[in-house]
């Protein structure tokens, strides 16, 4: 099937379109409805009436912004009228909400003329808290989106125009230091002159380009002054004292081409043309205005090329700008999008593209390197810290350019923000900030590999921990070096270190136990998982992190022979913590006791509720089972009911539990509290205790896979002093997750 068949299966399948309402808040009785609208519905009603304002506190409009268009200039396909631009407006809407959480309605308007245009979207402002204006043809865009903007009090945009503008913009900042020019030197040539043109290049002015030093090209040629009576008032505004010509004429020792306008006008020899190490940004689209490769095989030095396709290195995407642009402005109430917020726009992306990037942005881009550079010069789409770096940098500039009516402490703010990503981040936020108050050394036990260092980086860059890479020196030099990171790491290297007291140590710990001294000296030297150990062991380091390239249960060996389980615990267990929209649950043990007793379910329970406590969760735990309390009387089910029992007797265990019963007792408030009345959890519990090792396993998988959870873990409880094993091929946030685990389980010590 071609792209275009994908296409109509995709918005045909029922229910059609792309996008839909829904509600919330409860909707499930009487009083629900009662309270959603009549009679209920009117004490907001009167709140607004009597304070205008009180509408964002009330309702949904701060948080919802109009997309608006009369089909009049969509992109690719021109004036194909209001209801055949409905599929583009809803796909607008689903970049907002998948980006930036920010819900969506479309409004196709049947208009032609800029009048009617701005009298129907003014007349729907008090629907919304912002307006995008989507594929409006020029010129009739610029009157437009400037009359709104200064007749309407909440922010307007006109995404065609200033999209472009912003994140070429960026583009723009990154690529001239590259290529080590100056961003007021730069001589600049545009092919097109339309909306998204003129605006880039008004755009580049506040940049720091120079308004003499832009050259615009129309399908006419060069813009000189001798046309200028020619052209509309938009176009005038870059008419140039030159000589006339055309595009060639104009790239002629240029250090910037930037093409808004249609595919395949410009040749290798017209790049040869410019200025040592060009830039060329062509974004016409489906098809640029010279490819990739002929742009690239054109010089031999430096061609540093962006595109609007996203099968090329920098795609210029205003997915990069709109959704978080309008996240930081509704956020502060903003009256407009003014010139601060989009530079501040611009310099955040371009900032984000020099740091290390994700593992999970990497594996959605193939693996391909994303290092900042030539080949990376704007952040990709799906990375998730543009919202919360955008965003702020956007509110902020609203605040100091006097467009905001609320302001916003930019910490929590951004706290704010990681959680409309997800429930993990909320949770894991809180560990970050207790990490921070007081960072301890973590050892980290494969520290020649990649994902190590880069983990180590971040914990440094943050605060969270001072990590101790335990690995060959130069090796590990070389990565950093070779990823571009700016820090010195504290490197533990087993060639170099003076050993001697840590062999002693293990000697001590082991000699009864199968170890000579010899063979301690040999561990020490050769397995990072005993030296680390050893070091958390003699207070060298507050704690270990090892596992993303042995197996657990190899991994596990050497802490639990070196520092063992602390005083009151005789059992390790393996924790993960899922997070879902709206609810949490930690699952134990998932990773290390394979056929657990009623003795050590209690015991791994109570240390789980104490880790528990460490995100700031009251724990309510649940002794799972495939039987409700007694239904089932065997071996199988007594262990998890005289669990619970033990824990009920324990005086040290001051958090409600029960059981045994099943998952979905656990779970569901109307089982638990309907048909078990009995029960001594009140709520729904967030702890379940498996019975064993497989079902932990499978469990927690399951919902992690099939239900939707993000995993953070698996967290190691019962150990003498703060360690956990990572999972092969666990990404660098989660080593940077569990270190802010481990640091505050040192804390605590």
């Amino acid at each position: 099937m071609s792209l275009e068949d994908d296409s109509l299966d995709y918005h045909e399948a029922d229910p059609p379109g792309k996008i839909e309402i829904a509600t919330t808040k409860p909707t499930n009785t009487q009083r629900d409805l009662s309270l959603a609208y009549s009679p209920g519905v009117a004490g907001p009603c009167r709140r607004i009436a009597e304070n205008p304002d009180d509408v964002y506190r009330y309702t949904a409009k701060g948080n919802l912004v109009g997309v608006i268009s009369n089909g009049s200039a969509v992109l690719g396909l021109g004036d194909i009228g209001a209801t055949a631009s409905k599929p583009v407006m809803e796909g607008k809407g689903v970049l907002f909400k998948r980006f930036a959480d920010i819900d969506v309605f479309d409004v196709e308007l049947d208009l032609e003329d800029p009048e009617s245009m701005i009298a129907a979207t003014k007349a729907m402002g008090p629907t919304f808290g912002g307006i995008n204006l989507e594929d409006i043809k020029a010129p009739e865009c610029f009157e437009i989106e400037e009359t709104l903007r200064e007749e309407m009090s909440i922010p307007v945009f006109h995404d065609d125009q200033h999209g472009t503008a912003i994140i070429s913009g960026a583009a723009l900042l990154n690529a001239a230091e590259i290529a080590g020019k100056e961003v007021s030197e730069l001589d600049v040539v545009f092919s097109g002159a339309g909306a998204s043109a003129i605006a880039s290049a008004r755009f580049y002015v506040s940049l720091g380009v120079r308004e003499e030093n832009i050259t615009m090209c129309d399908s006419s040629g060069i813009i000189t002054e001798a046309r200028a009576e020619e052209v509309n008032e938009y176009k005038r505004q870059f008419a140039r004292d030159v000589p006339e010509g055309d595009l060639s004429d104009a790239m002629a020792g240029a250090d910037v081409l930037v093409g808004l306008s249609i595919g395949g006008i410009v040749s290798p020899e017209m790049v040869r043309s410019m200025a040592e190490n060009p830039i060329i940004f062509a974004m016409a689209n489906p098809d640029p205005e010279i490819t990739y490769e002929d742009a690239k095989a054109a010089r031999d030095d430096t061609v540093i090329m962006a595109t609007g396709r996203s099968d090329y290195p920098n795609q210029v995407n205003n997915v990069l700008g709109f959704p978080f642009i309008f996240r930081g402005a509704l956020d502060v109430r903003a009256t407009e999008i003014n010139e601060e917020m989009k530079v501040a726009c611009a310099e955040a992306l371009a900032d984000l593209a020099k740091q290390d990037v994700p593992d999970a942005v990497v594996k959605a881009y193939g693996d391909q390197p994303l290092q900042f550079g030539s080949e990376y010069i704007l952040p990709k789409p799906v990375d998730p810290r543009v919202l919360f770096e955008v965003a702020p940098a956007v509110a902020q500039a609203a605040i100091s350019s006097g467009a905001a009516r609320e302001e916003v402490e930019l910490d929590e703010y951004r706290e704010r923000l990681e959680a409309r990503l997800g429930k993990s981040r909320e949770m894991m936020r809180v560990v970050l900030n207790k990490a921070k108050s007081d960072p301890k050394r973590v050892a980290l036990a494969e520290g020649e590999d990649e994902k190590m260092i880069r983990a180590a980086f971040q914990m440094r860059e943050e605060g969270i921990a001072e990590p101790l890479l335990i690995g060959n020196r130069e090796e590990i030099r070389t990565t950093v070096s070779d990823l571009g990171l700016e820090f010195e790491p504290n490197v533990v290297d087993l060639s170099e270190a003076e050993l001697d007291e840590y062999a002693d140590r293990l000697y001590d710990l082991r000699q009864r136990k199968g170890f000579t001294r010899s063979e301690a000296a040999d561990m020490v030297r050769r397995d990072s998982n005993y030296l680390g150990s050893v070091m958390v062991e003699t207070g060298d380091a507050d704690a270990l992190l090892t596992g993303l390239t042995h197996h657990y249960p190899s991994a596990l060996r050497p802490p639990l022979q070196v520092i063992g389980t602390a005083e009151d615990a005789n059992y390790a267990a393996g924790v993960y913590l899922l997070t879902f929209k709206s609810r949490i649950v930690f699952c134990v043990d998932v990773t290390v006791n394979q056929s657990p007793s009623a003795e050590v379910l209690a015991e791994v329970t109570r240390h789980t509720a104490d880790l528990v406590r460490r995100f700031n969760v009251e724990p309510r735990a649940a002794m799972l089972s495939y039987s409700n309390f007694g239904s089932v009387d065997n071996e199988g089910t007594r262990k998890p009911r005289e669990a619970a029992r033990m824990l009920r007797r324990d005086p040290d265990a001051d958090f409600p539990v029960d059981g045994e019963m099943q998952a979905d007792t656990a779970v569901v408030e109307e089982i638990l509290n309907g048909t078990y009345d009995f029960a001594d959890l009140e709520e729904p519990a967030n702890v379940l205790v498996f019975p064993n090792l497989e079902a932990g396993n499978i469990g927690y998988k399951l919902l992690q896979r099939l239900g939707g959870a993000e995993a953070i873990g698996p967290m190691l409880v019962g150990m003498d002093k703060p360690v956990h094993v990572l999972q092969r091929g666990d990404e660098v946030k989660d080593i940077v997750n569990l270190a802010a685990v481990a640091v505050v389980d040192a804390q605590k010590q």
